[in-house]
């Protein structure tokens, strides 16, 4: 029977068969088991969510998990308050508050330094099995920090070790070592609208 001849319902099981074919095929080429590197970036809101939604799914699997929080500092967040509760998570929060709210580069530089050198602990740390580098992208972006010490971090650290990585304005080098990238597009913002950050939303 040719597709023309087929019902709708035919037409589906057809297309939706050879589309099983070929996501089989690939999942059974994806043999390797190893730690990734994701870099979540762009305008769009949703980067440090998409990171702690892994963190509770990593959780969800007895997971250790590492969490460095670079920029936010000065105001509590929903996600800090939740995740403090699990002994399984080593969380730091080492921001000064954003860039524009400290006008001090010298404390940001330091503030950057200080949250990096926690940072480096856990990605030395093979007990971590996944660590959050929340905003780091911020801190590469004003040259707190060296990318080239970062990717060897990166490269140095536990193989079995996943890391995410958010904030806008991912440098380039960072993108090329990292295995999965997200670039996230704002189309749409409540602020713009004049509608302050919620609760469960923003904090």
């Amino acid at each position: 029977m040719t597709e023309p001849e087929m019902t709708e319902t035919e037409r589906h099981k057809a297309r939706m068969a050879r589309k099983k074919a070929i996501v089989d095929e690939k999942v059974k080429k994806a043999d390797q088991s190893r730690g990734v590197v994701i870099v979540l970036t762009g305008a769009g809101k949703g980067k440090s969510s998409s990171a702690f939604g892994m963190v509770a799914r990593a959780l969800g699997h007895d997971m250790k998990v590492g969490i460095v929080q670079f920029i936010k500092g000065k105001f509590a967040t929903g996600e800090e308050a939740f995740f403090r509760r699990f002994p399984e998570v080593e969380y730091h929060v080492m921001g000064e508050g954003f860039t524009w709210e400290t006008q001090d580069r010298e404390r940001d530089e330091e503030a950057a330094r200080a949250a990096w050198d926690i940072a480096r602990q856990q990605l030395a740390n093979p007990q971590l099995a996944m660590v959050v580098l929340d905003e780091l992208n911020i801190v590469l972006k004003y040259k707190y920090l060296s990318v080239d010490e970062v990717i060897a971090a990166l490269t140095d650290r536990p193989e079995h070790q996943h890391v995410i990585i958010t904030g806008r304005n991912a440098p380039p080098d960072l993108i090329e070592v990292a295995d999965t990238v997200t670039d996230s597009k704002l189309i749409k913002h409540a602020f713009k609208a004049g509608v302050k950050a919620q609760k469960g939303i923003e904090l």
